[in-house]
């Protein structure tokens, strides 16, 4: 299967460096362009679906990508961004970020999603939409903590200590075969 993996554009909390986890906050109008320029550039590729966030930034997003073809975008709760719980609109540079996502410690928050449990979240949906799209070509629209992960498993990357490294732009692709 082809895969196609799409952060969402910017949005005025990217601009303010603070995560935004589950806070359903909408793109800017930088983002929009930026999305505009993802379309283009994937104007001529074959899509047979496309899945995306139900967060705002990620919908609109998937919304200007697809506009013009006959494709149906289907939310998936399993696509949203990973649940900063008490980190949720904090600036990652006034904390332990890369602990956030340092999967070997496994550090378990009051609030925040578990690192292990969002791995295991968004690998069942890719081994399902693997299994149901096995010659197809598939597009998700995310967040970055989400292409985190989707990276380790395209990759075969063994989840370490390091992938608060790994982020796409906004309105960045990255594309896999898996």
């Amino acid at each position: 299967m082809k895969l196609f993996v799409v952060r969402h554009g910017e949005t005025d909390w990217n601009v303010k460096k603070v995560l935004q986890g589950r806070a359903d906050i909408p793109l800017n109008e930088k983002g929009k362009e930026q999305a505009k320029h993802t379309r283009e550039l994937l104007k001529n590729t074959h899509i047979d679906a496309v899945f995306s966030s139900p967060l705002k930034r990620a919908r609109e997003t998937a919304e200007i990508i697809t506009e013009g073809r006959r494709l149906e975008i289907h939310n998936d709760d399993r696509l949203l961004e990973r649940d900063f719980g008490e980190y949720e609109g904090v600036d990652k540079t006034t904390f332990a970020y890369a602990d956030l996502w340092a999967y070997e410690k496994n550090i378990q928050y009051k609030k925040a999603e578990n690192i292990r449990d969002f791995f295991k979240r968004i690998y069942g949906f890719l081994d399902e939409i693997k299994a149901k799209y096995p010659d197809g070509s598939v597009m998700i629209v995310t967040h970055g903590g989400v292409t985190k992960i989707v990276r380790c498993y395209a990759e075969g990357m063994v989840p370490d200590d390091e992938i608060a490294a790994f982020l796409v732009g906004n309105a960045g692709y990255s594309e896999y075969e898996i």
